[in-house]
């Protein structure tokens, strides 16, 4: 027995000998191996180089500009450094030697053997002058980079967006941002990010223990990729002059398809110091505008709808089986509901109305007895589908939703029962009713086309067209509906009831309108006779609506303008639509009868 254990044991220790010899002269020699390569082969990323953004004619509106960074050699002593980082602010005094000393102690270690950057980016040509003498110093190194511009500085900055450096949160979703130092921040800057920033090269070279290169086994280049939006920038400041110094929103969109051709959140600001980063007083000017600036307002900008809901409400009647199209209401200037009055903007009210009559008049009663006859709940059902309460999908990023008040929304979030005055007070758009400008342009692009349409700036990636598709967003009963609301929007804008009929009677293209005052403030029901709008302070004025299509029997393009504090949203948005339309024609993107355009371009001489 003692022999036979003496004997297992003797085996179990050949067997542990055997399969300790077999790791280390089999698998750990390809552990080693692999050691070995990384001590021969070095293998380094390359950055890409950010893609650049276009408008629709080709003109760049995000550029890279070349110039170099600066990196000094690891573990130099603080004497030696200080020669060098003196040396470089002696030829560049805009640099600030306590901040490079400062960067290059936060990235000097005893295991880094690269070169450190303390400079990312100096202009190409405030470096060549200086190469020579600094490509001498052979603890000095300079390497080709680049720094995002903004040619235009303030234009279309809410949709181009800016660039800002990676932050450890940035590097932690996204390897390339820790390559490439910079992230899209806003716009379709951070939007399209993963396109834009494109993919990192590589390249291996074999070194010596010395790490210098011996010989290059591997190049692959970095690839970047350039995006071309559908904005026109000669349309885009026009339109930015055409608004002025008011605050608001504006957007010019293709009715068929959905690309946005012009938009503005106004006003605007400039992109460029964003991109190093912005000083304290800078920041401080943007924020304390009580004209908000920094808010894009096309898509983060939340404002009562006013009367340009009244197509969707309409719409919401007639899908409920209860309204007709010649039901009528009277209106006497105004509905009472327990001890309240609910007026309607015309004083002396409209008389018998229909809904085309309702809708060309912008009849608040009509709307007050309509609502109360169909309810809130299916109204909301209906405006949520058209698009309100809900993101359009446009490619910005950070889209806020709105609200479409119901009996369910007052629930859930203030725990209160919904009242019927509420319900009268959303059918025209009041209330606890909050839209974008683009929620209403895509609204309006819907009712022209017939369409469910996704809002776009994006036209094509690296030459390639991304196509949009439409969608089916109306049920046939609707589609029968729309000639009906398309023509009552025609006549706001043509018949002499209009509420744009003076404005708008002569313009260039004849187009469907609808206007909308919103209040920002309430009305005292003991106030007989309403202040007018100019004599209002101006925070308290009305936010004024103007949203339309052209031309009426061909849709092309809607202009949905918003101008905050405007008071009228016909005399506030009429002039800026009407202009609009003018320059689409002038500029080839409206085509008229051969008659209508020989008289443009002679008025325009």
């Amino acid at each position: 027995m003692r022999l036979r254990l003496a004997f297992c044991a003797v085996v179990l220790v050949w067997i542990v000998l055997l399969v300790r010899i077999y790791y280390l002269s089999i698998k750990s020699n390809e552990y080693y191996a692999e050691i070995a390569e990384d001590n021969v082969v070095r293998t380094k990323l390359i950055a890409p180089t950010r893609g650049q953004i276009l408008d629709s004619k080709g003109r760049p509106i995000a550029i890279n500009r070349l110039g170099f960074s600066i990196s000094l050699a690891p573990h130099l002593k603080q004497d030696v450094r200080m020669v060098e980082i003196e040396k470089i602010v002696s030829i560049f005094p805009d640099q600030n030697a306590t901040l490079l000393e400062k960067e290059y102690k936060k990235q000097n270690s005893p295991y880094n053997q690269d070169f450190i950057q303390i400079v990312d980016f100096i202009d190409y040509d405030t470096v060549l002058p200086h190469f020579a003498e600094l490509n001498l110093r052979p603890n000095l190194k300079l390497d080709s980079s680049s720094k995002r511009h903004y040619p235009y500085n303030f234009l279309a900055s809410h949709i181009i967006g800016y660039v800002g450096r990676s932050t450890t949160k940035d590097m932690e979703k996204d390897s390339l941002a820790k390559l490439t130092n910079y992230v899209g921040r806003s716009g379709v800057e951070a939007f399209y990010n993963n396109v834009l920033q494109g993919s990192s090269g590589v390249r291996k070279t074999k070194v010596t223990a010395l790490n210098q290169v011996v010989e290059e086994i591997l190049y692959e280049k970095p690839k970047s990729q350039d995006i071309a939006l559908n904005i026109d920038m000669e349309l885009q400041q026009f339109l930015k002059d055409t608004f002025g110094d008011a605050a608001g929103a504006a957007v010019v969109m293709d009715v068929n398809t959905g690309a946005i051709i012009a938009a503005g959140s106004f006003p605007e600001y400039n992109l460029n110091p964003f991109v190093t980063g912005i000083t304290q007083k800078e920041w401080d000017g943007l924020i304390q505008d009580l004209k908000h600036p920094f808010t894009n307002k096309l898509v983060n900008g939340l404002y009562p709808p006013g009367s340009v809901i009244k197509m969707g409400v309409g719409m919401s009647f007639l899908n409920s089986g209860k309204i007709g199209r010649e039901k009528t209401y009277f209106c006497g200037g105004y509905i009472e509901l327990g001890k309240r009055k609910f007026r309607c903007w015309k004083a002396n009210g409209h008389g018998n109305m229909n809904l085309n009559d309702a809708i060309r008049e912008s009849c608040d009663v009509y709307f007050y007895e309509g609502s109360l006859e169909v309810g809130i709940d299916f109204i909301a059902q209906n405006l949520e589908r058209y698009g309100f309460g809900k993101k359009t999908g446009v490619d910005l990023p950070n889209e806020f939703v709105g609200t479409v008040p119901s009996k369910a929304w007052k629930m859930e979030k203030y725990n209160q029962q919904w009242f019927m005055g509420e319900t009268v007070n959303a059918s025209i758009g009041q209330g606890y009713f909050l839209t974008t400008p683009m929620q209403v342009a895509k609204y309006t692009a819907e009712i022209a086309s017939g369409k469910g349409l996704t809002p776009h700036f994006l036209k094509s990636i690296d030459g390639k067209d991304v196509e949009f598709k439409p969608t089916e967003l109306f049920t046939p009963f609707e589609k029968e509906q729309l000639p009906y609301i398309r023509k009552a929007m025609y006549e706001v804008a043509n018949h002499p009831k209009g509420t744009v009929y003076r404005l708008l009677k002569d313009n260039i293209v004849p187009i469907a309108a609808k206007t909308g005052t919103a209040q920002v403030i309430s009305i005292p029901q003991s106030e007989i006779v309403r202040m007018k709008e100019k004599d209002m302070e101006y925070f308290h004025r009305s936010h004024a609506w103007m949203t339309t299509y052209g031309p009426y029997d061909n849709p092309q393009y809607a202009v949905t303008v918003m101008v905050e504090h405007g008071g009228g949203g016909g005399s506030a948005g009429g002039p800026i639509i009407k202009k609009i339309y003018k320059k689409l024609v002038e500029m080839g993107y409206i085509k008229l009868p051969e008659v209508v355009e020989k008289t443009v371009k002679k008025g325009k001489k």
